[in-house]
């Protein structure tokens, strides 16, 4: 038996803890708050209330990358998975550009940040798929692995958290069970974007990306476990979508027409 295989046996037997679906409450309710915060109070302000809100939307990020792992492990229909996540990351395209008043037009003005992260987690399942021999029920060659991962990195790349969606994700995929190498390897990757935030952007909040780290316990206690509610899945994206529609309407009506985030 496997590390997976006896991680996943292990949590079958373990039902305290966090479920999936709890999991997904605490990243929505830390990403409105964050969202939140960068429309009211736009920039890279230094409040020490305004930086705490921000550090606990750093949830968000490595807990959506941790349940896409758990999706695609425990998803009896990859294609229905891949072709719900490809419909809303288009829906979220322009939700998330309304919201922090970024062109609609990719590239405009800027490579960066360009759409929502909805984009990369998509891409991020697509590679899970590349990596999984076992699913495929046939092998690549690693060559054949490599240059699709770079492929799909490259089209992620202009996403919002860029291509560290796909590039955790596979590290997440690759030590589930281990949760001690899975954060590990989350911030290694963080280290890379962390560095261009502080380079290119702001310092403090640069370094503020390190906060992913208060996501291990939450990790810790999944008990690998759905939960009960089943339509959890549709309130996530549609909570995503709705969420950003009316913060872009509070942008409007507050700030005016500026873009709020880099």
């Amino acid at each position: 038996m496997t590390g997976n295989e006896t991680a996943v046996e292990n949590t079958k037997k373990d039902f305290s803890g966090f479920t999936g679906n709890q999991l997904k409450l605490i990243a929505v309710s830390a990403m409105f708050l964050d969202h939140l915060a960068w429309n009211l109070w736009p920039g890279y302000q230094k409040e020490w209330w305004l930086i705490l809100i921000h550090l606990i939307g750093r949830l968000t990020a490595p807990m959506m990358w941790f349940m896409i792992v758990e999706g695609y492990c425990h998803t009896r229909n990859l294609k229905k998975y891949l072709l719900r996540l490809f419909i809303f990351s288009i829906l979220s395209h322009f939700a998330y550009n309304f919201c922090f008043g970024i062109s609609f037009i990719p590239f405009k003005n800027s490579f960066l940040n360009q759409t929502s992260v909805m984009w990369a987690l998509f891409w991020a399942v697509a590679a899970l798929y590349i990596q999984d021999d076992e699913r495929r029920g046939f092998k690549l060659k690693e060559w054949q692995k490599t240059i699709s991962i770079i492929l799909i990195c490259l089209i992620s790349f202009p996403s919002d958290w860029s291509c560290f969606p796909v590039l955790c994700s596979l590290m997440l995929f690759r030590f589930r069970g281990n949760l001690k190498n899975q954060m590990l390897g989350m911030l290694a990757y963080i280290t890379m974007y962390a560095a261009v935030w502080c380079f290119a952007i702001d310092v403090v909040y640069g370094l503020l990306q390190y906060g992913i780290i208060i996501v291990w316990p939450f990790m810790h206690f999944y008990n690998g476990q759905r939960g009960k509610w089943k339509g959890m899945k549709w309130f996530f994206y549609l909570f995503y979508v709705g969420h950003l529609i009316l913060l872009g309407i509070l942008r409007l009506a507050v700030n005016g027409n500026i873009k709020t985030i880099v």
